[in-house]
């Protein structure tokens, strides 16, 4: 695996270290839904551990699950050093739960870490925090590899990102959600997640945010998540027909005109990236 090094470290080599200087920096808050998640949620805590950035909390949202899954983030809460919040209680669902979790934050980015997945390497929180202090945006987006359920170094395919332009919700584009980082008062001031969305309302979100309100996006071409595939968006074929449904639901609840024909302009991409990548004519950074 590629060691990306820290975008910070990148800008000034010879500066103060980013462990030196974090908590000048903005606090970051990470949402984790757990859900019978004990088969996955270990390597998502390991990944948070690594980082080197600390000026972060976590929260974790469990719905009530029935496995090991508060046993082990218990397990891992002394390691965090009171920057682990865990709430067990009901919810209607992963929106549902995230948006509790949003709810509880005190931080001044939000960003969503799902519970089966992990950051790529341990600077993804530096990076983010010190893009947000040096740059006028209200969120920022990368990249994410798509990975095997049970073997994570093992990439199906990629989601690379690209700049936001006006219209380009329009036109198919969209950020990778498990990428995407904003600033906590544009939730207290557009609102969370829309509960009901029963998938894609982390699409509806971002366009409320990006493509109606226009808050200022910036993206960071880098890698940020393995992504397990099977999630709530990217599983089976019929959550992928009910979630076009909603994301053409979502333009309508927004006020945004499109064409019967985004399916196709969203789905074409990627199933010619994945095909490409089937051929081994674009072959991730190993």
């Amino acid at each position: 695996m590629q060691k990306y090094p820290s975008m910070r470290d990148e800008i000034y080599p010879n500066g103060p270290s980013l462990r030196e200087n974090q908590y000048f920096f903005m606090k970051i808050s990470i949402i984790t839904a757990t859900f019978n998640s004990g088969a996955t949620v270990r390597d998502t805590l390991e990944s948070v551990l690594r980082q080197n950035y600390k000026n972060y909390e976590l929260i974790i949202k469990d719905g009530g699950s029935k496995d090991n899954t508060l046993e082990i983030c218990q397990e891992y809460e002394p390691a965090f050093e009171g920057r682990m919040k865990i709430i067990s209680c009901p919810d209607r669902g992963i929106y549902d739960a995230m948006n509790q979790g949003i709810k509880a934050a005190t931080g001044d980015v939000v960003g969503i870490l799902n519970s089966d997945d992990l950051y790529i390497d341990e600077n993804i929180l530096g990076d983010i925090a010190f893009v947000f202090e040096k740059n006028d945006v209200g969120c920022v987006y990368g990249n994410l590899y798509f990975v095997d359920a049970q073997d994570t170094n093992k990439v199906t395919r990629r989601w690379i990102g690209s700049q936001h332009t006006k219209g380009a919700f329009q036109k198919g584009w969209h950020p990778a959600h498990p990428t995407f980082y904003a600033k906590r008062e544009y939730y207290k001031q557009f609102g969370g997640f829309d509960t009901t969305f029963d998938v894609s309302a982390d699409f509806e979100l971002m366009l409320r945010f990006i493509e109606k309100n226009e808050i200022k996006s910036l993206y960071m071409d880098r890698y940020f998540i393995r992504m397990r595939i099977g999630g709530e968006s990217t599983g089976s074929l019929s959550k992928i027909i009910t979630g076009n449904k909603n994301v053409l639901r979502a333009f309508k609840k927004n006020g945004i005109e499109v064409s019967l024909l985004y399916p196709i302009y969203r789905l074409l991409p990627k199933v010619i990236d994945k095909i490409l990548y089937i051929l081994s004519l674009r072959k991730p950074t190993e």
